[in-house]
């Protein structure tokens, strides 16, 4: 808890240092090419699809589960996974995962599970989680099969047949 505090009141204190001065002079500048492109990032953001490559286009899921693939998303969330997330709707780490994909599109599911970083950094529901969390989701570094396996045993978690 000491060195939270201090970290905030280290960064509180970089800030204010930042602020500049009354002198009278302007030391307004331009906004970084950066900064802008990410305010016009977060404006197009879609809440429903996520940040990423992946589209409701990209995802052919049939109306059935596919068990072997489960059975590799199962697999892989008990290695990667399991220490954060029940299967059940119970917080541990992270939010459990039932009825996640009752909630939220495959599309978003494959950009979380493959591109965390930028959905934490745009995603309002996403960052109202943190809150409640307090740790952000980890980049796992799955592949695109490893993670369309992952979505397939969410799935079979939530009771698709």
């Amino acid at each position: 808890m000491y060195k939270f505090k201090s970290i905030v009141l280290l960064l509180a204190g970089a800030v204010l240092a930042s602020c500049g001065s009354k002198s009278g002079t302007d030391t307004t500048t331009a906004a970084p090419a950066e900064a802008q492109s990410m305010v016009k990032d977060a404006a197009s953001y879609d809440p429903a699809r996520g940040e990423g490559k992946w589209t409701a286009e990209m995802l052919k899921m049939g109306e059935t589960i596919d068990v072997t693939m489960a059975g590799g998303g199962q697999k892989i969330q008990s290695v990667k996974c399991a220490s954060c997330h029940k299967l059940t709707n119970e917080k541990l780490v992270g939010p459990g995962w039932k009825g996640v994909t009752e909630r939220r599109k495959a599309e978003w599911i494959m950009n979380f599970i493959t591109n965390p970083d930028p959905m934490i950094d745009k995603d309002p529901e996403v960052q109202a989680q943190l809150e409640i969390c307090l740790v952000r989701m980890p980049n796992q570094n799955l592949t695109d099969d490893e993670a369309r396996q992952v979505l397939e045993f969410m799935r079979q978690n939530d009771g698709a047949k």
